[in-house]
This record gives C-alpha cells, structure tokens and sequence, in this order.
C-alpha cells in the first residue's frame, strides 16, 4: 500500500539531497531519489533509506527535460503514490572565471538545468497536489542558494543568476497557489561542505572563506536539511512564498 507521506527529491544521490532523503526517511516518507548520472551514489543511499522501513524508488531523468519529468512523476504516481512534497535540489555550477569569460553555451547550460528543471518539476506538482485539480495540497521547497543574493563575482555570476531566478519563480509561484493548499518556500544555503565545490575547480573554498562568515565554519548538508524538512512540515504551517538564509550569518 503507498503510504500517507511522498516526497520527490531532485539531484538526491549526493550531498544535501542525500541528506535531505535520509531525513525525510527518518520521519517517515516514502522516497523518491532522483539523480542524472550518479547512480553509483543513488543505490547506496537507496539501501540506506530501506533501513527506516520506507519506501524508496531511485527514478534516473534529466529533469531539465519535460518528458523526462513527465516520466519521474508518472513513475511516482505508479509506484508510491500521491505526492505530498517537492523538493526542487537539482543544480549545477561550472569552473569559476569573471563573467566575460563565459561561454554561451555554458551559460545556457547552468540556467536550463537550474531554472527550467524547477518550473518543470514545479508544474508536474501543481497538477498533482493543488487543490484546484482535487489535489489534497503540499509542499514544494527550492533550494536556491546565497549566490543570488552575493551575485558571486569573480567565481558563478551565472549559478547566482539561475539561483535569482527561482528566488523570483518561488515567490510568484507561491502567491498563485496559496488558496491552493499548497505552500512554496526556498532555502539559500551559504558555504555547505558537499562537493560543488570540486566541481568549481576549488575543493577548499570553505577553507578560503569560512573567516568571512560570522559563524567562522561552513555548514553541513544535513543542517540545510532540517530547515528544508521544516518548511515541508505543518510547523511551518502559516509559511509561503519565505526564504530561509542557512549561511552562518551571511
């Protein structure tokens, strides 16, 4: 039988996705990881999630693409059942350079992935769990980032401009359904110890900047976690269209 709680999980075999599904796990939703390429990190995660007597299914789709996302959800729909929360995770950056040093086809790339996968993914839950189409209302939570607010000079201006950019779709997005039974809210994670960094060309970022945060240490994926898991439980009941800074005082 599905079970009461569902959760879709974007970009979720590594680092605060992964975080993300164990917590959600532990309080007692049915999984869905969702991943691209890393499938080697996803069933692992998968076995791990099996220990809390879940449900969990590893569904592999480019979630920049609408037919793959049609597929992820319709995957969801058959296999677990009525999804209650999205969590919107799912994003890339690229090697740090000045923005004049940026191709088009890389910028391209960053917002389709970062931007287009959230409105995708957005829509196929609006459908799903909106009042207005007998839905019985939820969640979805982004994951933007303080980039879009710093603009990262020097390092990401395009990652801080696709992370604008669903600063901008949570909040519309959240004011077109909050009659709906549905509440959208965005964390902006700051300095966080996963692996983006090594994906930026600069493994020890945090080491390099942790004097200037006010907590003077990078956070950990599991605390970005908890406040994504906050936003989705009816404690945070009053809440849409907010953003919560997990950026040690940044």
């Amino acid at each position: 039988m599905p079970t009461n709680k569902i959760v879709i999980i974007t970009g979720a075999s590594r680092g605060i996705g992964a975080a993300t599904a164990k917590l959600f796990a532990q309080k007692g939703y049915a999984v869905c990881i969702n991943f691209l390429t890393d499938e080697i990190a996803a069933k692992p995660l998968k076995n791990e999630i099996l220990q809390f007597n879940v449900k969990c299914i590893t569904v592999k789709a480019d979630v920049s693409k609408a037919c793959e996302v049609q597929r992820l959800f319709d995957t969801v729909d058959q296999e677990l059942g009525c999804l209650s929360v999205l969590v919107n995770n799912v994003g890339i950056l690229k090697k740090q350079c000045r923005l004049d040093e940026i191709d088009e086809q890389r910028f391209s790339q960053v917002l389709t992935t970062n931007v287009m996968s959230c409105f995708l993914c957005s829509k196929q839950a609006v459908k799903r769990i909106s009042s207005k189409y007998g839905g019985k209302g939820g969640a979805i939570i982004n994951v933007s980032s303080g980039a879009a607010k710093s603009g990262s000079p020097n390092e990401y201006i395009d990652y801080a401009a696709s992370k604008g950019a669903i600063n901008s779709l949570t909040k519309g997005l959240a004011l077109e359904v909050a009659n709906e039974a549905i509440r959208v809210n965005a964390v902006r994670p700051g300095l966080i110890h996963t692996d983006i960094h090594t994906s930026g060309g600069e493994p020890s970022r945090i080491e390099r900047l942790k004097s200037k945060i006010p907590m003077q240490r990078g956070g950990q994926p599991a605390e970005v976690a908890e406040a994504i898991y906050w936003l989705a439980s009816e404690k945070s009941s009053f809440v849409t269209g907010s953003f919560v800074d997990i950026a040690g005082g940044l």
